[in-house]
C-alpha cells in the first residue's frame, strides 16, 4: 500500500478495480477524502486510498526507457540511465535494490529499492520538470 502522502498527480501506479489490475496515472486530488482520482486508457475511477487497492510500480529498465532516459553501461557493471542532466547510477544491470541520482550539483542516494512514483517525486523536487515532459 502507497502512503497517501507519496501520491502527487501525475503519479503512475497500479489500481485494482472489480478484480482487474491495470496501470493508470493519478489524475486529481481530494486531500479531505484521501481519494484519488486515475485515470487508465480513457477510463477515470476514483479511488479510497485506505483500502489497499492502489499499489507502486517497481522501477525496471523497461520503466526508464519508456520514459525515455538513455542507458550507458560502464566498465565496472554498473548502469546509467540518463535523461537530460538528470543521472540514476545502479550498482548492477537490473538491480535497482540501490541508487543514486543527481541532477546538476544535488545528489540522492537509496539504501533501500525506491518506487516509480517515488522516482516521479525526486525527478520533479530536483528538476521542477515532470518526469513525463516530452521537452525535458
Amino acid at each position: 500500500m502507497i502512503k497517501f502522502s507519496e501520491l502527487k498527480k501525475g503519479s503512475h501506479v497500479m489500481a485494482a478495480y472489480e478484480g482487474t489490475v491495470s496501470r493508470g496515472e493519478i489524475y486529481e486530488i481530494k486531500n479531505s477524502e484521501k481519494q484519488v482520482c486515475i485515470i487508465s486508457g480513457e477510463q477515470t475511477f476514483w479511488f479510497d486510498t485506505g483500502k489497499g487497492l492502489i499499489t507502486a510500480i517497481p522501477i525496471t529498465d523497461a520503466e526508464l526507457t519508456n520514459f525515455k532516459f538513455s542507458k550507458q553501461i560502464n566498465d565496472d557493471g554498473s548502469v546509467k540511465y540518463m535523461k537530460g542532466a538528470f543521472r540514476i547510477l545502479i550498482p548492477a544491470q537490473n538491480d535497482f535494490s540501490r541508487m543514486e541520482i543527481w541532477y546538476r550539483d544535488e545528489t540522492r542516494q537509496f539504501a533501500t529499492p525506491i518506487a516509480l512514483h517515488q522516482l516521479q517525486t525526486h525527478f520533479y523536487e530536483m528538476t521542477k520538470v515532470y518526469l513525463n515532459d516530452e521537452q525535458f
